[in-house]
């Protein structure tokens, strides 16, 4: 079996891309929570067709698909392509989880930040979203983790993460059984770091709102 150091560089990769994937998945989640709730009927509709197709179809077949789009139109590594992928799914289960924050915000609130002379962009921005985001974390923590465990689907690429290290040393020293639970454990170890982090950060703000 590989040496630790082999899983460690795996488990970097598999950071690398989960992390890229959020900042992709969160800005898009952003744009179409706005577009979803937008007065706007043709950017409304765009951002339902948008969710609706990427939670209408398995992951690894966008995966598949985004990747050998990509690449026949732009040159990307596997990682790059595996990480756009990645972060184009999420985008649509982050883009709901911020439309139902916003939406459960008051809508006094609203209402007395724009007597008070502040526009639309503006009470979005200091009123509605800081407190939209307080909402959204606790489903925001759990996409989190849900793209960390999802990250091992990009092996399907030629991605080598901590999942497609597995395979391949599964396959070539014969010992399934403890290279997966090897890997397991990895995966186990960084949730409960997510995990950890999150609560901090939860606790973080409830103290701030006090």
């Amino acid at each position: 079996m590989r040496t630790y150091e082999g899983f460690l560089k795996a488990a970097l990769v598999t950071l690398k891309i989960t992390a890229i994937a959020l900042v992709i998945g969160i800005v898009l989640g952003i744009l179409f929570a706005l577009m979803r709730i937008s007065k706007s009927k043709i950017l409304s509709t765009i951002a339902n067709i948008y969710i609706s197709v990427i939670r209408g179809t398995p992951l690894i077949v966008q995966i598949m698909f985004l990747y050998y789009g990509i690449t026949s139109i732009i040159v990307l590594s596997n990682f790059w392509a595996g990480a756009i992928a990645l972060g184009v799914h999420n985008g649509a289960y982050i883009a709901e989880i911020f439309r139902g924050a916003i939406q459960g915000v008051d809508r006094g609130q609203r209402e007395a930040s724009l007597a008070l002379g502040m526009n639309k962009n503006q009470t979005m921005r200091r009123i509605i979203f800081p407190q939209a985001l307080r909402i959204a974390i606790p489903p925001l923590g759990n996409q989190f983790i849900i793209t960390l465990k999802d990250s091992s689907l990009v092996y399907v690429i030629g991605v080598t993460e901590l999942f497609g290290l597995a395979n391949r040393e599964a396959a070539s020293s014969f010992l399934p059984f403890e290279t997966f639970m090897v890997v397991g454990l990895y995966y186990l170890v960084l949730v409960l770091i997510f995990t950890g982090l999150l609560r901090l950060y939860e606790n973080k703000l409830n103290v701030d709102k006090t």
